[in-house]
């Protein structure tokens, strides 16, 4: 299983209906399969997600966030790890908003 406690995660690319972008940095903490992180920037004023690891790296999490406008948003995620040459990892997810339009994206964030 991959640990991510600690570590540092910035999206590097979004589909255009998510709200997180290079600005919007991720810190990730882990107890045993338990992953939480609190991440702000860009349009984001204060998120959190919580979700569990699997053997794999992969991730099933939650999230919830408040945007620039002021509105709580919600929404469900599913991370893939890879891991790059310098040994950080890249995340490749699928997510879907379970608040406003309910529209489906995908995003990749890197670590730092």
């Amino acid at each position: 299983m991959i640990n991510y406690n600690n570590r540092i995660f910035r999206p590097v690319l979004n589909s255009e209906n998510g709200e997180t972008n290079g600005d919007t940095v991720f810190i990730y903490k882990q107890d045993g399969n338990i992953l939480t992180s609190e991440y702000q920037g860009g349009k984001i004023k204060k998120g959190h997600l919580i979700g569990l690891v699997d053997m794999h790296g992969n991730i099933n999490m939650r999230y919830h966030q408040v945007n620039g406008k002021g509105e709580l948003m919600t929404g469900i995620c599913r991370s893939r790890p890879e891991i790059l040459p310098n040994g950080k990892i890249r995340l490749h997810e699928q997510w879907r908003w379970t608040s406003g339009d309910e529209s489906e994206g995908e995003s990749i964030l890197e670590e730092e």
